[in-house]
């Protein structure tokens, strides 16, 4: 069990990365663009012409999304699970700096960013993220689903809210944040992807109850309208649906019912006793051809599909993106399910 846990949590950064990777050259755009510049995404392919947040990047490269997932799993191995806020603060902020020298544009989200200037200007850490209505905390929260387990519910959402607090202290957000990280954790318990979903569904649910209130669709509410809504159309109809009606923006009520509701598409699609190599790969390229916070959603997919044993992410692909970003996944992986099995 322990080789299986290992393998699905190592699947699911892997997956993060991919996903990442492969929307790194569409996000931000529209569909009509993407098909313009790039056709329908099927693999790894460097910014085009009208990428203005990842210009001139090569193909496999990793945006925020990684690597702040990297940097909160490096804060949760050294803390031994937990996080202290100002520590989280000045992590998130050195790596803007870093982007910077670097020229990049891909810098905090807004809800980041506004919640650490709050932060700065003396605002306490609880209030800091009081407007974190976006998908920042759920993009990196897969090390919180490696780390800490799923059961009981109610203490796997309390560390997910000890790490996305300080920037997105809504019950959106942390709906968010926990609907992914759950599904993550219970994949790495051994759940596969519907019942890892139904569990994403509860945390979401129970995530809603903590931060403050914003206006916004519930996320619970609209995974469990979305789902059967996708599986009673044809494919492109999916997608018209995903982008128009779900939604793909950095909103947490759109992206990340997106990102979930095309797992429970492609779990659906699937056999179980003949699973399709290749249906979890398909999937990100799919999200990463819809327009919108596509780097995002196909990352949060990626790595669900990974926790649940539903991927076999192609060998080529993941030595790419390896060796375009220097990333280096394994100890990582190992470090957080030591503090999983010292916490559970």
């Amino acid at each position: 069990m322990r080789d299986t846990a290992r393998a699905r949590a190592l699947a699911a950064l892997q997956g993060l990365a991919l996903g990442d990777a492969l929307g790194m050259p569409t996000q931000s755009m529209s569909r009509e663009r993407i098909a313009a510049d790039h056709g329908r995404i099927r693999g790894l392919v460097a910014a085009g012409p009208h990428q203005q947040i990842a210009a001139e990047m090569p193909a496999g490269s990793i945006t925020d999304d990684t690597e702040q997932a990297v940097l909160l799993a490096r804060l949760l191995i050294d803390g031994d699970g937990s996080v202290r806020p100002g520590v989280l603060a000045a992590e998130l902020l050195g790596w803007e700096r870093t982007m910077e020298a670097r020229g990049s544009l891909d810098l905090l989200g807004p809800s980041t960013r506004a919640a650490l200037q709050r932060l700065q200007d003396g605002m306490p850490p609880e209030e800091a993220g009081r407007f974190g209505a976006t998908n920042g905390a759920a993009m990196r929260i897969t090390p919180v689903g490696i780390a800490v387990p799923v059961e009981p519910l109610r203490a796997f959402v309390d560390a997910v809210v000890s790490v996305s607090a300080l920037t997105h202290n809504t019950g959106i957000g942390i709906a968010g944040a926990a609907a992914v990280g759950a599904a993550v954790s219970a994949g790495v318990d051994g759940a596969e992807t519907p019942e890892a979903l139904d569990v994403a569904v509860a945390a979401a649910r129970e995530g809603a109850r903590r931060g403050h209130w914003v206006a916004g669709g519930d996320i619970a509410a609209r995974l469990e309208w979305a789902v059967p809504h996708l599986l009673g159309l044809d494919p492109r109809s999916q997608d018209d649906a995903l982008a128009d009606v779900i939604g793909t923006s950095v909103a947490a009520q759109e992206s990340v019912v997106a990102a979930l509701a095309l797992v429970a598409v492609t779990a659906a699609n699937g056999d179980p006793a003949h699973p399709d190599p290749d249906a979890a790969w398909d999937t990100l390229c799919r999200a990463a051809s819809l327009g919108g916070d596509t780097d995002t959603i196909a990352a949060m997919a990626g790595a669900v599909l990974g926790a649940t044993g539903a991927a076999d992410w192609p060998r080529t692909a993941l030595d790419t993106v390896r060796r375009v970003n220097a990333l280096d996944l394994e100890p990582l992986v190992d470090g957080l399910l030591r503090v999983r099995r010292r916490h559970a």
